[in-house]
């Protein structure tokens, strides 16, 4: 026994924790119920008891079934009473209350705050009863508290503790979307502007209602049919549908578009559909996407301002479409469905995903959480988050462009990883790949590109059916999403489909699309999106920073200061602002600018190692041609050596650039 607060009593309380400490049967001065333990007593024996439940309800209360106001907690007036609108037994003593005519038992307002909550603890040691044993008592049917049904309709909890509940309403869904209204999630609320069913077309005065608040619209919870469940039958769809065979025009529920000749109904779920549609598959894994995406019939609340990533176009919340709950993100059906090679139906049974494995191991973090000492799978020793913010002159080991902030090192070596680099794991599904497994991260060896068809020995992403590589270039910038570019003012989307003319080199685009804008004719390859924003070359002591206009307006002509040969101003150029050099992308990057320079290359006759290289001023003959190693060439390791070849004489045909 313990002594505490007076919770508004004039005498100090006791805390009574045994049945044995009450000596007397009381009744709670808050709910006026009879006190169990453990419950507070008045010191002074005065008869003043409260249950201890009833003395920690919060005097203002947010509850998730009336989101719009707070309850407030106030005691009735002597002789003054109300009725619960939940169990609509009379409250005479204390009620949570709103002013919007709603009134409720202190013991009322908690139950269903857990029941808003998904924690029915309160009923977990609560005997079910199955349905149609009688609860009538003379004239009296009992009935739910949620659905004011009779009780005996469905399983329900025995009223021996205290509460009438079916246990199917007591485990309804907070939030649920209904083909009965599509243009909002419907929310479990109070009726408490005694809105008639939009269903039924009857009132009531209790019970709950599943309600629209944006469009004041109410469905009593047995008038709505169950939400569309993803875990019934291996079938596109749970119920039958019924072929109209009259030729009327309407629109698809499972994809949006127009049909015009039979329709399939279905009158459970009210929704009518294309014949085709009726088979859609629920769940499929996409080419177009790394998740596994799902069908729905119209859009929830996160989706509702989404556009296709596939043609950029807004997907209408009102009809079907396939999203990705990790990502939210939206396809229209006819847009993800349209190559049947692109995609493959996963079966509900072996619908897991695998999960994707770092490819770095945490050693040390910051006091922010964030990792400051690493250990990356691809490389022998240890890598730290770099301290410095600004301009740097080395490349990232694994994409190959210029290293930025952020950015991890080594302090042994010089080996340097985009933080989004190193992030990458060891497996991942890529965007618009036509093989449906998982690819592989690998490095230390010389690949095409199969997307941008650039030489590199960067990290890739090789898949094990076709053997094909991509690029973390390529990898990075196909993943979904808006994209900026220099100085363009608006977002930038793939269009998998788009040909045309490309702003940047003035070539038309082809291959795996093209980055486009809504707003204007701007267009890039996937290639010259992906250009490196600086580049070094012999020709200036400066970085030449990648420009896409020429703002010499004085100048009559424009030439190149390496090749100079004629240039387009129109077209994309690097350029040093100090000296006022300009040059073609081809001039500055060469025929391989993500080759590393300074790797070793084995795949030769040569008895030693090669060397990566790419001379400045001294250009030695090639041993296999005679010409002069002018762009990169491989030079043995060994000093005493002296052998040196172009890349082009011996690399394989696979491996090397045919641009022009």
């Amino acid at each position: 026994m313990e002594e505490s607060q007076n919770y508004g009593h004039q005498h100090p309380l006791l805390l009574l924790l045994n049945q044995d400490q009450l000596l007397i049967v009381a009744n709670c001065s808050r709910c006026g119920e009879k006190v169990s333990t453990p419950c507070f007593s008045c010191a002074e024996d005065c008869g003043f008891y409260l249950h201890k439940v009833c003395t920690e309800a919060p005097l203002e209360l947010n509850h998730p079934f009336h989101p719009h106001q707070p309850l407030l907690l106030m005691q009735r007036s002597q002789h003054s009473f109300v009725f619960c609108d939940f169990c609509n037994e009379r409250c005479e003593k204390f009620a949570y209350h709103c002013s919007c005519n709603l009134d409720f038992h202190i013991k009322c307002s908690l139950l269903t705050l857990n029941i808003a909550e998904n924690n029915l603890k309160e009923l977990e040691h609560v005997a079910l009863q199955d349905p149609f044993i009688s609860t009538e008592i003379g004239d009296y049917v009992a009935v739910c508290f949620l659905c004011w049904e009779p009780l005996a309709n469905y399983k329900h909890f025995s009223p021996d503790c205290g509460f009438n509940l079916h246990e199917k309403c007591a485990k309804l869904p907070l939030k649920l979307n209904s083909t009965y209204h599509c243009q909002h999630s419907l929310v479990l609320q109070f009726n408490n502007e005694r809105l008639s069913c939009k269903i039924c077309k009857a009132s009531t005065q209790r019970g709950f209602v599943y309600g629209c608040t944006y469009c004041k619209l109410v469905f009593h919870t047995i008038c709505l049919p169950p939400p569309l469940d993803l875990a019934a039958e291996d079938k596109s769809h749970q119920h039958t549908f019924i072929p109209l065979l009259r030729r009327v025009p309407y629109f698809c529920d499972a994809c949006g578009l127009e049909g015009i000749y039979v329709a399939y109904i279905c009158s459970t779920c009210r929704i009518m559909v294309h014949r085709r549609c009726t088979t859609l598959p629920r769940i499929f894994k996409s080419s177009w996407h790394d998740h596994h995406i799902f069908h729905k019939y119209f859009l929830s609340d996160e989706f509702r301002s989404s556009d296709c990533i596939i043609c950029h176009d807004e997907a209408n919340p009102e009809y079907g479409s396939y999203c990705c709950s990790h990502c939210n993100v939206t396809f229209h059906v006819h847009c993800v469905t349209e190559d049947k090679s692109s995609y493959s139906i996963v079966s509900l049974e072996n619908g897991d995903e695998m999960p994707n494995e770092s490819s770095i191991s945490v050693i040390e973090r910051n006091d922010a959480g964030e990792a400051t000492k690493i250990k990356h799978f691809k490389h022998m020793h240890n890598l730290m988050l770099s301290p410095f913010v600004g301009g740097y002159e080395n490349s990232c080991d694994g994409c190959m462009l210029p290293i930025s902030d952020p950015f991890y090192y080594c302090s042994k070596c010089g080996f340097f990883l985009h933080k989004a680099c190193a992030e990458l794991p060891k497996m991942m599904n890529v965007w618009h790949h036509s093989n449906q497994e998982p690819l592989v991260l690998i490095s230390d060896k010389a690949f095409e590109c199969q997307y941008c068809n650039n030489i590199s020995t960067a990290f890739a992403y090789e898949c094990c059916g076709c053997e094909g590589k991509i690029c973390l270039r390529c990898v990075i910038a196909l993943t979904p999403g808006a994209r900026t570019c220099l100085r363009h003012e608006h977002p930038l989307f793939l269009y998998r489909d788009y040909k045309g003319q490309c702003n940047a080199c003035g070539y038309t685009t082809s291959g795996y699309g093209a980055f486009c804008c809504k707003d204007c004719n701007f267009v890039l390859h996937l290639e010259c999106f992906s250009l490196p924003i600086t580049a070094r070359h012999k020709c200036n002591e400066h970085l030449l920073s990648l420009t896409d206009h020429d703002d010499n307006s004085y100048s009559k002509s424009y030439h190149c200061d390496i090749c100079e040969k004629s240039r387009d101003p129109n077209r994309w150029f690097y350029h040093c602002a100090t000296c006022d050099t300009s040059a073609h992308v081809g001039c500055v990057l060469g025929s391989y600018p993500y080759l590393k320079l300074g790797s070793i290359y084995e795949e030769t006759d040569h008895p030693h190692p090669l060397t990566i290289v790419k001379k400045k001023y001294y250009y030695p003959g090639c041993d296999e041609c005679g010409e002069p190693c002018e762009d990169v060439a491989l030079e043995c390791s060994k000093s005493e050596c002296k052998y040196i070849v172009h890349w082009d004489c011996v690399a394989p045909d696979s491996l090397q650039s045919w641009s022009e």
